[in-house]
């Protein structure tokens, strides 16, 4: 069941529960587009390992309401004033893709109340020195950033008719991304129950606009507003070895200036490989 939650600047935020009612909860953040729909494990695998699961729509995604030019750290004050309606008094974070950097911003900003926090698949600052954020990207997503950067209406532009097509037909945008995945990433998304959770959860990222997709591309594409390197939290970076989306060498980026951090790199897997580790990366941020 969706739940809406008030929060003090007047935005509601939809969130979405699974798993054990009384497990260790973890906060689940979407990629890029994405929605609180998932994709997640199945409710059997998060009792098995004991984890309370709570996913959200950042905002301007599915049902919560858009906060215009917000960064990266933004997401923090909104974790917290999720947790704290939920009675999290402590909590585990996970980010896939662009969840990645939300997932870093409540280590570095919420010290007090994130145990550790777990990327998969995650970007570096567009502005880490020493990398070049767009090696081995694939075209798209390059020409998406870039245009983030420079000029927001062409973005617009593009991103408005992208998800009109997604609304009248939510598997397109599985369908458009096959050229582009590898030989590993097209055998996962072929299975019938992950097709279907990133269908439904692609066609809620944009039920009423294409703003929250924008806003993620804005704000990765500036300052975050926090300093990787400033965590203190334990960090479990998990990148396959063959992504073309987030290329691995913005986890290796971000194993080298987080001194908490542990890198593991998967060879063989890309993207959405990192839909096979999550139960692991669960088991781990629930552990002591």
């Amino acid at each position: 069941m969706t739940s809406m939650i008030d929060l003090r600047d007047g935005r509601r935020v939809a969130v979405e529960e699974w798993g054990a009612p009384s497990g260790s909860p973890v906060l689940l953040l979407h990629g890029t587009p994405g929605s609180r729909l998932g994709p997640v494990p199945r409710p059997l695998v998060l009792y098995q390992l004991g984890i309370r699961l709570i996913t959200f729509d950042r905002p301007g995604y599915g049902r919560s309401d858009r906060m215009p030019g917000r960064r990266v750290a933004d997401v923090a004050a909104d974790v917290l004033e999720i947790a704290d309606a939920l009675g999290l008094e402590r909590f585990g974070v996970l980010g896939r893709s662009g969840g990645g950097p939300h997932a870093l911003a409540c280590a570095a900003l919420l010290p007090e109340r994130t145990t550790r926090a777990a990327v998969l698949v995650g970007l570096a600052p567009s502005e880490a020195d020493g990398l070049d954020w767009f090696a081995d990207m694939t075209e798209s997503n390059v020409d998406a950033y870039q245009a983030a950067r420079t000029d927001g209406i062409e973005v617009m532009a593009r991103l408005r008719p992208m998800a009109d097509r997604i609304r009248a037909d939510p598997a397109q945008l599985v369908t458009s991304l096959y050229d582009e995945l590898t030989q590993s990433d097209r055998r996962i998304v072929a299975d019938a129950g992950i097709r279907r959770q990133l269908i439904e959860n692609y066609a809620e990222a944009v039920r009423d606009s294409a703003d929250g997709w924008f806003d993620d591309l804005r704000a990765f594409a500036t300052s975050w507003g926090f300093e990787p390197d400033h965590i203190e939290r334990p960090i479990m970076l998990w990148h396959g070895a063959d992504d073309t989306f987030s290329p691995v060498g913005h986890s290796r980026w971000l194993g080298e200036h987080i001194p908490s951090s542990v890198v593991i790199v998967e060879r063989g897997s890309a993207h959405f490989g990192a839909l096979n580790v999550v139960p692991d990366m669960l088991r781990w941020l629930a552990g002591p």
